[in-house]
């Protein structure tokens, strides 16, 4: 399964330390944030329920 960054719609390489969570307000939409924009802390949204965070 590919995952794709939902800040920047970068693909996440098998290397790549990124992260994945459930939304921390609806809980329905697994959120999937490469390294980069964790460090940068770039900001993203919930295509479910509209959360944004850092």
């Amino acid at each position: 399964m590919k995952y794709v960054c939902i800040s920047c719609n970068a693909e996440i390489t098998p290397r790549e330390h990124a992260t994945r969570f459930l939304c921390p307000n609806c809980g329905k939409v697994e959120i999937v944030r490469c390294e980069k924009c964790r460090k940068l802390s770039n900001p993203y949204k919930c295509p479910e329920c509209g959360f944004e965070g850092p």
